[in-house]
């Protein structure tokens, strides 16, 4: 087995290890654990089959819960048990990804530190909701991509990407996000070398080169981008609703119709996506009083020592894809802005900032990448313990196994807008 391998393991059993302790606390729903709990459990017959729950969203993740359920039990573990193993291997996914784009162990090891240090990944990965199966999956393929990017021969990373995505998008359809940015960056790569498109001063770490992918035809872009998501989006569907087509098409025109309707009603927690870098308002997933002065609370912020920083080191990954026209700091940059920015391409008004969770998780390769620019090998590592000192200090309001005082929530609840 290779060094890359053994390290990718150990970073999966450490994180799912990591992810599983407090994982049954509390032992009642949590947020949104309301609506796909039961929607699983209808799933293995537990309630009837019809009305179908929650069926504005793909199956995928809520039969992996159901058959998390059916092996552990109708309880807190057996709904959050499958969030932790999807948790674990974003992580893994980001080293992967690490390794694509720096190409030694350690910058990618640290990536990987900083993505489990954000607290917006850890409480997504401790219960049942959607998002953390889409980014597990979606990240896999970005690694996929990224590591296909600059080769000649791209088409099985490429392949194994769209297999991947298609798997995301069945879990929630924004793990199609990622998916149209490969699609826009092979098309316009295309048309530039179609253009014959020269650079004056070429380079080898331009993210264009006019030979790049030589055997990459047209037919191989619709199998890995089109054909393969489409083949492992669609089986999710077959269990609940067989291979009726008309069914299968009316459950995809349910989905798109609930995703795209703009909301009337507010929601308490709900924010829009020019604030959702900034921390500006974040969700409170649980929040009980266990004594008198103490509290279990769960609240899906992030860490600022993560999120914060970051707004730096992506104008710093824009400035050198604009001007050194940099391959590792156009995919940061295509993967962090694609992410986020298609909310914007959304007529909802109902949004979330859980939603910025793929984006948020992208940050740490874009800190990496600046922290590695002419800085001692320590600095990145300071770094790396200074967000874990932010993970330590916002744990209290991220775990409710950890608990905490109404005093010190207080002191951590920095601004207005949080409360």
């Amino acid at each position: 087995m290779s060094r890359s391998a053994v390290i990718a393991v150990a970073i999966f059993l450490a994180s799912h290890l990591a992810l599983l302790i407090g994982l049954a606390t509390p032992e009642k729903f949590v947020f949104d654990e309301v609506h796909y709990v039961p929607a699983a459990r209808q799933m293995l017959g537990a309630t009837p089959s019809q009305p179908m729950l929650n069926p504005m969203h793909p199956p995928l993740a809520k039969e992996l819960i159901a058959t998390s359920i059916a092996a552990f039990g109708d309880n807190a573990f057996g709904w959050r048990y499958p969030a932790t193993l999807f948790g674990a291997l974003a992580i893994v996914a980001v080293y992967l990804c690490g390794l694509a784009l720096f190409g030694s162990q350690e910058p990618a090891i640290a990536a990987a530190l900083i993505a489990a240090f954000n607290q917006m990944l850890y409480v997504q990965a401790r219960i049942a909701m959607l998002d953390i199966f889409a980014l597990g999956f979606g990240l896999l393929a970005i690694a996929a991509f990224m590591h296909g990017f600059r080769r000649q021969r791209p088409q099985a990373l490429f392949a194994l990407a769209g297999s991947l995505f298609g798997l995301a998008a069945a879990c929630k359809w924004s793990g199609l996000f990622p998916l149209g940015v490969c699609i826009v960056i092979v098309v316009v790569i295309r048309l530039m070398q179609g253009w014959h498109t020269l650079f004056a001063d070429p380079k080898p770490g331009d993210w264009y080169r006019p030979d790049l992918w030589p055997e990459f035809r047209a037919h191989h872009a619709v199998l890995c981008f089109v054909l393969l998501p489409a083949a492992t989006y669609l089986p999710a569907f077959v269990p609940l609703y067989g291979l009726s087509l008309p069914d299968l098409l009316e459950a995809q025109r349910r989905i798109f119709a609930d995703n795209t309707t703009t909301a009337i009603a507010g929601h308490t927690y709900m924010s829009s996506w020019p604030s959702w870098p900034l921390l500006a308002r974040p969700v409170w997933f649980l929040f009980d009083k266990t004594t008198d002065d103490n509290i279990a609370a769960i609240v899906f912020l992030g860490n600022p020592l993560v999120a914060w920083p970051a707004l730096l080191a992506l104008v710093m990954v824009l400035r050198d894809f604009i001007v050194a026209r940099r391959w590792d700091a156009f995919l940061i940059g295509a993967f962090y802005f694609g992410s986020w920015l298609a909310w914007a391409l959304l007529p909802r008004t109902l949004g979330f900032i859980y939603y910025y969770l793929p984006a948020a998780t992208a940050v740490s390769l874009a800190l990496v990448y600046v922290l590695r620019k002419g800085l001692p090998r320590w600095a990145l590592w300071f770094y790396v313990g200074l967000t874990a000192i932010g993970f330590a200090v916002m744990l209290p309001i991220s775990a409710a196994f950890v608990g905490t005082s109404m005093q010190t929530f207080n002191r951590l609840m920095l601004f207005q807008s949080w409360i």
